[in-house]
């Protein structure tokens, strides 16, 4: 039998219980706004945020701290237009997630009748996305006038206290302990954004099942090494 080991991807079940969100300095803003729903001052807010900045891990927050409230969570670009009076009807929130999929003028007619919907209807609009309402190059004049009126608050970039404690996070999930040392060399040495630290956790997963080794400092210092030297390649 061949000595090489077979990676067996099981999968990790991410934590997105409200014990498991990190509230920090740069998300604190827009936590505080999810915490005063319903009294807003409009009937919609827009949240916005780098990747992997937690913005659709407070969205799933946020919809199960109110259940049974009556609360829908779904993605720009999978919004059915047949199917939203109902969805309106049958919902006080309606959660748009990954605004900065919507990628043509159907989707945008859709998303504008949800939101005229909601606001005719007494029910309330949250999105997320990438980038602010202002900063979206929408084809409707008429869908970035209604966003661009909503507040809208930024989760902002992370310090090394947040980018640990997210690693720390994100192993866990996967079910894998870490040393702080290793959690100490990574932070210093990746770049400053969610989408960075989950990357890393991800690949030194499968880097620590297929070695059948413990993530280390040696293990992430290879990480990093063959990081460097795939964005070195032409």
């Amino acid at each position: 039998m061949s000595g090489t080991q077979l990676t067996l991807d099981l999968g990790h079940r991410p934590a997105f219980g409200r014990d498991d969100f990190l509230v920090a300095p740069c998300n604190f803003e827009a936590v505080a706004w999810m915490e005063r729903w319903p009294d807003w001052p409009a009937h919609g807010l827009a949240v916005f945020g780098p990747p992997g900045c937690g913005k659709s891990h407070l969205l799933s927050v946020f919809a199960a701290a109110h259940a049974p409230e009556p609360v829908a969570l779904l993605t720009a670009d999978g919004i059915d237009p047949a199917a939203v009076p109902g969805l309106v009807e049958a919902n006080r929130v309606v959660l748009v997630d990954d605004l900065d999929s919507l990628c043509g003028l159907a989707e945008e007619t859709t998303l504008l009748h949800l939101h005229n919907l909601a606001r005719e209807q007494g029910r309330f609009l949250m999105i997320a996305g990438r980038q602010p309402p202002s900063r979206l190059k929408l084809a409707l004049p008429d869908l970035s006038s209604r966003l661009n009126a909503l507040p809208a608050v930024g989760i902002g970039a992370p310090d090394d206290e947040v980018l640990s404690s997210l690693m720390i996070k994100l192993f866990a999930d996967r079910q894998l302990e870490v040393g702080a040392e290793v959690v100490e060399f990574l932070v210093k040495r990746l770049d400053r954004s969610f989408a960075a630290i989950g990357a890393a956790v991800a690949a030194l997963d499968a880097a620590s099942l297929a070695a059948r080794r413990r993530v280390t400092v040696p293990l992430a210092r290879q990480y990093t090494l063959s990081r460097l030297a795939g964005e070195a390649q032409p």
